[in-house]
């Protein structure tokens, strides 16, 4: 299992998080998703390493910006 944190800019409520969930679970391989609008983070788990630019271009296409922690 591997893991992987990324700060989140933008997000301001729970639509804005189930938002984020949503783009980053169809990534494959991963296998759970915790986003915090207050904390502006996003924790993914996945099976396998999920390469940044894939997690990053997700976070993009639900209308936010990210970075890794």
């Amino acid at each position: 299992m591997a893991e992987a944190e990324y700060k989140v800019t933008g997000m301001s409520c729970g639509h804005c998080e189930a938002s984020v969930r949503g783009e980053v679970s169809k990534l494959a391989g991963v296998e759970d998703v915790q986003v915090s609008a207050t904390a502006g983070t996003l924790k993914i788990v996945s099976s396998a390493e999920v390469a940044d630019d894939a997690v990053i271009a997700a976070v993009d296409e639900a209308g936010y910006s990210a970075v890794r922690a």
